[in-house]
């Protein structure tokens, strides 16, 4: 681990951490891009993505696909974890938590490119997918589809 200078600032990493109360109080961190000359995508999926209705209180399901072509940093695994995770207590619509998983992701990250797709099942019948992108595809960059498809039922 010493051989990455990145690595030694970590607070969560190898370490024993509850899980954040809020998404305020979750600490995101970031490690050094050692490829950061190259255009490529990183993938998170989370397919148990599960935060609360603002009014109801009841919980609310998604399957989230964050896509990005880091630029100098990488989102540190453990903690996007545990910021994920954040979110089972947190009442929030489906908008408001997609676009701000984004929007924090790309102020830690300045991402060359970057894209949230939040498919979430259904409240009251009907089912809302909610997609936010920042900046524009590199050039050259493959960006495969994010392989999940749109709600059927049981149609």
């Amino acid at each position: 681990m010493a051989k990455n200078p990145g690595i030694k600032n970590l607070t969560q990493l190898g370490k024993n951490i509850s899980t954040p109360a809020s998404p305020e109080e979750a600490v995101l961190e970031r490690v050094p891009n050692p490829q950061a000359d190259t255009n490529y995508l990183a993938r998170f999926t989370i397919p148990e993505f599960t935060s609360l209705c603002p009014v109801t209180g009841q919980p609310d399901f998604a399957h989230l696909v964050i896509d990005y072509a880091p630029g100098k940093w990488l989102v540190e695994s453990k903690s996007l974890k545990l910021y994920m995770q954040s979110f089972r207590n947190h009442g929030a619509f489906h908008e408001d938590c997609t676009v701000a998983i984004g929007k924090r992701l790309v102020k830690l990250l300045s991402p060359k490119w970057f894209r949230i797709g939040g498919y979430w099942y259904p409240r009251g019948g009907i089912p809302i997918d909610v997609f936010w992108q920042y900046g524009k595809i590199p050039t050259g960059l493959w960006v495969p589809d994010q392989g999940v498809p749109t709600y059927r039922g049981r149609g």
